[in-house]
């Protein structure tokens, strides 16, 4: 027993450290100013990779990089809009899955360029809407995918949004954790998926899970993006 505390303790400590990195990324990006009007989505998305390489070592990305501006930010993730240039007064978000040392990160930020107060409401209430759903399943022992799910849909709706994805989050583990559990609807936080979130693997290891909140304005035509750890905390 106690070689299982010390092993799921050493993964906890494991993920969080690549959320650090992770999150320690993002605010070199934003102080070195790559996001910035006249700069295309790709390349932003190049040097955000290239940085990841230089700060941390990180060369792998288990999933595809995504930096989206402007209208593109209504797109949800499968999802693959032409190169856009940022204007100057684009809302900009960045989701990005850096390997550290063998661990998967999955960190998600937005970026308001100009003084849109519309837009900065949406990058205020992604934390927000996060942090109601993070203590919903802090509140609810048995919680499952699809009740967390419509959860972070009512709590999008109450602020004023529409939710801008098929799901709201996913297991994350040692690298690559695809292939532990493949892409099955049990494995991400969406309607359909009724099992509990707190359980084993099919590895027998305990389910970690990303959060993630796709706040969208079809009216107004832009979106944000906000992912993180959910049931560790950070």
């Amino acid at each position: 027993m106690d070689g299982e505390v010390d092993g799921e303790t050493e993964r906890a400590a494991r993920l969080l450290a690549a959320q650090a990195q992770a999150a320690e990324l993002f605010t070199e990006v934003d102080r070195r100013g790559l996001i910035a009007p006249g700069r295309g989505e790709r390349a932003v998305s190049d040097d955000i990779r290239d940085l990841a390489h230089d700060l941390f070592g990180a060369d792998r990305h288990w999933h595809k990089r995504i930096v989206r501006a402007g209208p593109n930010t209504l797109q949800p993730y499968r999802q693959n809009p032409p190169d856009r240039i940022i204007d100057a007064d684009d809302i900009v978000f960045c989701d990005f899955g850096p390997i550290f040392e063998g661990w998967e990160a999955d960190f998600g930020r937005t970026f308001v360029l100009g003084d849109d107060p519309v837009k900065h409401r949406l990058v205020a209430d992604l934390p927000a809407v996060f942090e109601a759903g993070q203590r919903f399943f802090e509140e609810s022992p048995d919680v499952t995918g699809a009740q967390l799910f419509a959860t972070v849909e009512r709590l999008t709706a109450g602020a004023g949004w529409v939710y801008g994805g098929p799901h709201a989050g996913h297991l994350v583990g040692e690298f690559p954790h695809a292939t532990v559990d493949g892409a099955q609807i049990e494995n991400y936080i969406a309607d359909g998926n009724d099992r509990p979130m707190r359980r084993a693997d099919r590895a027998g290891r305990r389910c970690h899970w990303i959060l993630e909140i796709h706040l969208v304005d079809p009216e107004r035509g832009f979106g944000g993006f906000y992912e993180q750890l959910l049931d560790l905390g950070g």
